[in-house]
């Protein structure tokens, strides 16, 4: 199980938690960064920020799935977007809240930074997400 807190006497933090505690007998997956790249390796949505985050969401998805877990299950993020304005920072998080990371809310640590690892990447996220226990019907 998952706990998830907002600390009082903390600023309360714009949709993300400040802590969120996993339960020893609980199985995680920790994902590599998720980029915005189609199964072709080919970038999707060049110059544009909301397009590659709707791409690399998709991605994590799929990499949870196969994980055995799935967006609603992330307890923390990583997002990196190349930008030095607040502003496209704030629309990326905001793609990223539309995107299925929205129960919790999960932890998060959102970073503009100067370059990411593939020509024209824009955005990437990591992710630490809960494998629900299967449950017999």
């Amino acid at each position: 199980m998952v706990h998830r807190l907002t600390v009082p006497g903390l600023f309360p933090p714009p949709d993300y938690a400040h802590t969120a505690v996993v339960e020893s007998n609980e199985r995680l997956v920790f994902t590599a960064g998720a980029v915005p790249l189609d199964a072709d390796g080919s970038l999707v949505g060049a110059g544009d920020l909301l397009a590659q985050t709707r791409q690399l969401l998709a991605n994590l998805a799929a990499a949870l799935r196969a994980a055995g877990s799935d967006l609603e299950h992330v307890v923390a993020t990583t997002v990196h977007v190349v930008a030095t304005e607040s502003a496209d920072l704030a629309r990326v998080w905001d793609e990223v809240r539309a995107g299925g990371l929205t129960v919790g809310p999960h932890t998060s640590t959102l970073l503009g930074v100067s370059c990411l690892g593939y020509p024209g990447q824009l955005v990437e996220i990591t992710a630490i997400a809960v494998i629900p226990e299967r449950r017999e019907a």
